[in-house]
């Protein structure tokens, strides 16, 4: 997608993230939006070392997913990660898709904020570092 930042983050769903059914357990997308957001992230050179360093932690404040049809044993499938928001919070949309099909399987949304470490309370802005690397970024794409 042009004018955001995005990856196609492929997984293979192993025998480990499925239940006696075949299927991948609920909890096992969790995980998999966490390796696609690292990743998605890591293009801009703001992964976990970074943020430490700018003194930011960024929780999880809202998650919602939507299951669309089931991941299943040994099926390739692509991520697609976009930052949809990130001057106020970082809000990121996901969507699985089937490799092979094409097919949406699932769909979702993490918000997160930023929080100084050693404080729990929640900035209103994300930190002037981490902003400058999406601008810096986006214009880059632009040209």
């Amino acid at each position: 997608m042009s004018g955001a930042l995005s990856i196609r983050y492929p997984i293979q769903i192993h025998f480990y993230d499925v239940d006696p059914m075949n299927v991948v357990w609920h909890g096992n997308y969790v995980r998999f939006m966490e390796a696609a957001r690292v990743a998605l992230i890591a293009q801009i050179g703001y992964g976990y070392a970074e943020m430490n360093v700018s003194g930011y932690m960024w929780p999880i404040v809202d998650m919602r997913i939507k299951y669309i049809r089931p991941l299943l044993l040994q099926q390739p499938v692509i991520i697609e990660a976009t930052v949809k928001e990130f001057e106020h919070r970082l809000v990121i949309d996901y969507h699985f898709i089937d490799e092979k099909t094409g097919q949406l399987l699932t769909k979702a949304t993490t918000t997160q904020v930023a929080v100084k470490v050693g404080n729990t309370t929640m900035d209103m802005e994300c930190p002037e570092d981490f902003v400058n690397r999406m601008r810096r970024y986006l214009e880059s794409q632009s040209c």
